[in-house]
């Protein structure tokens, strides 16, 4: 019995031992856990308890008595002032009820029964804030209130803990309704409104009281993100999330009972009328002004944080030139036009944008007729095609891959093509047969007469040689914006993909710089009293050589000289250029440059009333308004006075100098053969080729294609038409000489070199 007692106190002892897991488990008993948790709870419940006495509630903030904004010119004199707010206060009585409970249902199911905090959100946001994650969702209607009425939208630990308390007070202090008729008139809605009030009369021309259901779902919707959910202008994508977020808030108030769900069934989406510019903003004031907010938000301000003005910006615009462009469409459009009395005349759009390519200061922008009749910028605008303003670059590409012909040869300037009209592609994947302008078809032609007279088959064919995918890469490093549109195929070679002039000028201002990408910037600075933005250098890094870049420009010089861009050229100058015009004459652009100013002018046909593009022929009773026509002729009036009448500068190129008859790099020369006679070509046709939907029926001629080049022309021959006055001898330091088509216009200006 001794020894089983003495095992069973062995055994006791053992099961003690565990239980008390040696001096560290004695020390963190779960009693003890639980006490020490207990206390802290008390003592952080005591500390809120504390905040919550210690924090008052404040009175209204700098935001909701909002400052004004100055807006200079590159000069310093004012360009204008914003700031008024476009606010007027209704009371609940003023909006319907159901319209209430949409903006209940979008931001706050619970409002009517909680205390005014979402605890969990405001964990979440605090997490996020120290993190470094940015905002959070999920604040209560109070607390959105709070924040816009007694707070700022700075995001920080203090002023979330701020917005808990005063959100817990206000609750207790105020009525629902109070809470919720503060929420509506104090929220933005984009378009510079402030309030239900004037959020109704921006988006659907009412009066609160006047508002339907599926409006005020919409406009519930907008608060999530004013500027991407504004319809007008909403990107595809951003316009799928629009009718996302409706439909949202719709099926929330029928999940709580405030809508009949057979009435929910048979609502449509209201679409809202086209913003209109607030007040001070006509003629061209509110599209700088806009473009310039734009660039402060790319350049990462906050939207709120430049609405809640007290901001000094200086943009880059020169006030002499704003007034030269802004005269010169005038002078060369406008006063051309019958507005009143012609149905096309009505419906033409203009728009432009001057850039100093050396620093890619924006200094000039025409923005449309006056920003409170036409509040779409038509400089920024990218929902028309830039058409044959595109083709430049397909050859910058071929020359920055060192792209080759379907039989091998090396593309430049001097390279012949076939420029027979609907003549099908040669090795695309996608069949393409583009139709010329008119029909016409010009034979073999050099790249250079192909740039002149805009021949749709040549470049059709050369985007196959080059591959759609590098060109449409040259072409975004060049500037261009990607988008839906935006297609990799052989279209893409007549400009099919949307961009505004402001895209356009960036990629013809980098040419125009040598291959260094311009990025156009209209800010010069931004100050405020608690901080400074610098904008970032317009000037980036070389995306096409420089050789690249000079030899497509030694081929736009031709283009003004002597090709579908003639009524840009003056002695007064030296410039390239190309124009444009898209199909069915809905766009006409000329895109051009000299040494030192690039701009890009185009003119849109827009039916306002439907919201339709719509064709420019007819324009002034003119017929078809192709690019070298009012676009041209406007960016000459400009540039001659924004030079000052003139300049002496010119551009200084290193060419690349390869094609048919010539060596190319390392090469040697070519062997000797025999060309066949050229195909006539007329010599009085219209330059510039329109867009063309792609023909499915081949030529009935028998085209002779890239395959099958001819070597060089002798001095005696000529591809151009059969009226070009003989060949005459090069300028000193041209290359019209050697292998150019100096009778079309083919070499560059003096100041070219010629690289090996």
């Amino acid at each position: 019995m001794g020894r089983a007692e003495s095992r069973r106190t062995r055994q006791r002892g053992a099961r003690r031992a565990e239980r008390g897991g040696g001096g560290i488990r004695r020390f963190f008993t779960w009693r003890k856990l639980l006490g020490t948790l207990f206390v802290f709870c008390l003592l952080a419940m005591g500390g809120l308890y504390a905040v919550y006495l210690l924090v008052p509630v404040p009175t209204a903030n700098a935001e909701a008595e909002l400052q004004s904004n100055i807006y200079k010119y590159a000069d310093g004199t004012i360009l204008a002032r914003s700031g008024k707010v476009n606010r007027s206060n209704v009371g609940l009585e003023k909006i319907p009820d159901p319209v209430e409970k949409a903006f209940v249902a979008a931001e706050n199911k619970t409002f009517y029964e909680d205390s005014g905090v979402d605890l969990k959100g405001t964990a979440r946001g605090v997490v996020n804030t120290v993190t470094g994650k940015g905002k959070q969702g999920g604040s209560t209607i109070t607390q959105q209130y709070v924040k816009n009425y007694y707070l700022d939208q700075s995001q920080t630990v203090t002023r979330k803990l701020k917005e808990l308390v005063i959100s817990l007070k206000v609750d207790q202090r105020k009525s629902k309704d109070d809470i919720l008729e503060g929420y509506l008139n104090t929220s933005y809605y984009g378009r510079s409104a402030y309030g239900i009030q004037a959020a109704a009369q921006a988006y659907y021309g009412v009066d609160s009281d006047k508002l339907t259901v599926p409006q005020g779902a919409y406009l519930a919707a907008l608060l999530q993100a004013p500027s991407q959910y504004d319809w007008t202008s909403a990107s595809p994508s951003s316009r799928k999330l629009v009718l996302e977020r409706w439909d949202y808030v719709l099926d929330n108030m029928v999940e709580e009972n405030w809508l009949d769900p057979a009435a929910r069934k048979t609502m449509v989406f209201p679409e809202p009328q086209a913003p209109k510019a607030a007040p001070g903003m006509e003629g061209q004031t509110g599209y700088l002004v806009e473009a310039a907010n734009q660039e402060l938000a790319r350049q990462g301000v906050k939207e709120e944080d430049i609405r809640a003005g007290g901001w000094t910006i200086t943009l880059t615009v020169d006030k002499k030139r704003q007034k030269e462009l802004v005269e010169a469409v005038g002078d060369e459009l406008e006063d051309q036009l019958d507005r009143e009395g012609n149905e096309v005349d009505a419906t033409v759009q203009a728009g432009a944008t001057s850039v100093d390519p050396k620093t890619g200061h924006v200094v000039a922008l025409y923005g449309g007729v006056g920003a409170t009749q036409h509040w779409m910028s038509n400089a920024t605008r990218r929902d028309y095609q830039p058409a044959s303003t595109f083709k430049p670059l397909v050859f910058a590409s071929a020359l920055e891959n060192s792209s080759r012909t379907q039989d091998g040869r090396r593309i430049g300037v001097n390279t012949h093509y076939d420029g027979t009209s609907k003549r099908p592609v040669k090795g695309g994947d996608t069949p393409f047969a583009p139709e010329n302008e008119d029909d016409i078809s010009y034979g073999q032609v050099t790249v250079q007469r192909a740039m002149n007279k805009s021949i749709n088959s040549v470049f059709a064919q050369m985007i196959v040689d080059v591959g759609p995918g590098k060109v449409k890469k040259t072409a975004l490093d060049l500037g261009l914006k990607d988008g839906d549109a935006f297609v990799e195929s052989p279209a893409m070679s007549l400009g099919t993909m949307g961009a505004s002039t402001w895209d356009m000028a960036g990629a013809y201002a980098t040419l125009d710089n040598h291959g260094k990408k311009v990025t156009p910037s209209i800010v010069k600075a931004a100050e405020h009293q608690d901080r400074t933005v610098q904008p970032a250098d317009p000037i980036g890094a070389q995306v096409v050589s420089r050789e690249t870049a000079d030899t497509v420009t030694s081929v736009l010089t031709g283009v003004v000289r002597e090709g579908s861009g003639r009524a840009a050229s003056t002695p007064a100058y030296q410039a390239a250029g190309k124009t444009g015009t898209s199909e069915n004459n809905k766009s006409a652009w000329f895109a051009g440059y000299t040494p030192e100013l690039t701009t890009v002018v185009a003119l849109f046909g827009e039916d306002t009333k439907k919201g339709t593009q719509v064709t420019l022929t007819g324009t002034a009773n003119s017929g078809r308004a192709n690019g070298g026509g009012f676009p041209a002729r406007i960016w000459a009036d400009y540039t001659l006075d924004a030079l000052g009448g003139g300049s002496d500068a010119r551009f200084d190129l290193d060419v690349i100098e390869y094609g048919d008859g010539q060596p190319e790099p390392g090469t040697g020369s070519p062997s000797p053969s025999t060309s066949p006679s050229p195909s006539p070509s007329p010599s009085d046709t219209p330059d510039d080729e329109p867009s063309s939907t792609p023909s499915s029926s081949p030529s009935t001629r028998d085209p002779v294609t890239s395959s099958s080049p001819p070597p060089a022309p002798t001095p005696s021959q000529s591809t151009g038409s059969p009226s070009s006055s003989p060949s005459r001898s090069p300028e000193p330091g041209t290359i019209g000489g050697s292998g150019f088509e100096p009778e079309t216009g083919g070499g560059p200006d003096d100041g070219a070199r010629i690289r090996p």
